[in-house]
């Protein structure tokens, strides 16, 4: 099989965890449940871990693409029972954010366990969680830091052509994002953003930018059993021809700041940071978690990213302890 991407070790970087162990607590954005998380230092090419310790056993799920078991609205992991790919057991929802703020804070293993179904919304982006890691503290590790380097093209396609969403990953020797948004709202509308992202520039260019929806789908959402945990303080919210926040707009075009937010964060499922320029046409969870599998698909041939067997099953996992945010 002819390889499209590679696994590769940078030879000047070097992979890093949380310092500390950290809570976060709050609201579900869709269950409207209290939910709590606990990040904790993890060693060496564990990459990122989670447990749902509300669960008896507790039950362990990678980020990675393959546990992703719903994209509706968000991203959901849980793990995947043996020869039934559409099952999964202790799924946990609205990952991205958290998936985005590790990836921009240059954390590559962590340990998180899971009190719920559902990663706390925290204000609806990844600020929070972004600022928490760095106040805390973050630790290099000796184990090198590793890339996907992509060498050819990788693309999903929309089943309605042109009209549809689309994405595609090309060479590159730094991450790049180029998305395409279209909206037919007066603040929203049609907008484009461009720009080589990297752990320096994330924090002030995407972390901050919030979720979104519209007062008009509310009803509807929560009839579907979504957004239920949503409001003004985790959530830009518009009716017709304005945002309700009384703080407005942290960005011009927050809107999709937020959209290229979520896809770091479900790129990151790959298991690995990626050297590429992504370009990304009205793209949500399902593309792109579909682009990531693809990716991972021409990853198999490639003896480095073979690796080693991932510890996917049931364990017990530590104690709390903790500085807190909520």
């Amino acid at each position: 099989m002819e390889n499209y991407a590679v696994l590769k070790e940078e030879q000047n970087e070097f992979q890093c965890t949380v310092s500390n162990i950290l809570y976060f607590k709050g609201i579900g954005l869709h269950t409207g449940k209290e939910a709590s998380i606990i990040v904790k230092p993890s060693k060496a090419d564990s990459g990122i871990t989670f447990v749902r310790k509300d669960l008896n056993p507790n039950l362990i799920i990678k980020a990675k693409a393959d546990n992703v078991c719903s994209t509706l609205l968000r991203t959901s992991i849980g793990l995947k029972k043996e020869g039934n790919a559409k099952d999964a057991s202790g799924c946990i929802s609205t990952v991205e954010h958290l998936m985005s703020a590790l990836w921009g804070a240059g954390i590559d293993n962590a340990l998180i366990e899971v009190y719920g179904c559902e990663i706390p919304a925290m204000d609806g982006s990844a600020r929070v969680f972004y600022e928490s890691f760095y106040e805390s503290g973050i630790k290099e590790l000796k184990a090198k830091r590793k890339y996907i380097e992509i060498l050819k093209p990788i693309g999903v396609d929309s089943e309605n052509g042109d009209k549809g969403p689309s994405i595609a990953v090309y060479p590159s020797e730094d991450f790049e994002i180029s998305y395409d948004m279209d909206f037919s709202h007066p603040l929203v509308q049609s907008g484009s953003f461009d720009m080589k992202i990297d752990g320096f520039n994330f924090y002030g260019e995407i972390s901050k930018a919030r979720t979104f929806g519209f007062l008009k789908d509310v009803e509807y959402l929560k009839k579907s059993g979504l957004a239920l945990g949503g409001s003004l303080d985790n959530a830009l919210v518009l009716d017709e021809t304005s945002v309700l926040n009384k703080e407005g707009l942290r960005y011009k075009d927050e809107f999709i700041r937020h959209k290229v937010l979520d896809l770091i964060g479900d790129l990151y499922l790959s298991g690995y940071r990626i050297k590429g320029r992504v370009l990304a046409k009205k793209t949500g969870h399902d593309m792109n978690s579909k682009i990531v599998k693809k990716i991972g698909e021409h990853l198999n041939s490639v003896p480095l990213a073979a690796g080693k067997k991932e510890d996917n099953g049931f364990i017990n996992v530590g104690k709390a302890a903790a500085t807190v945010f909520a």
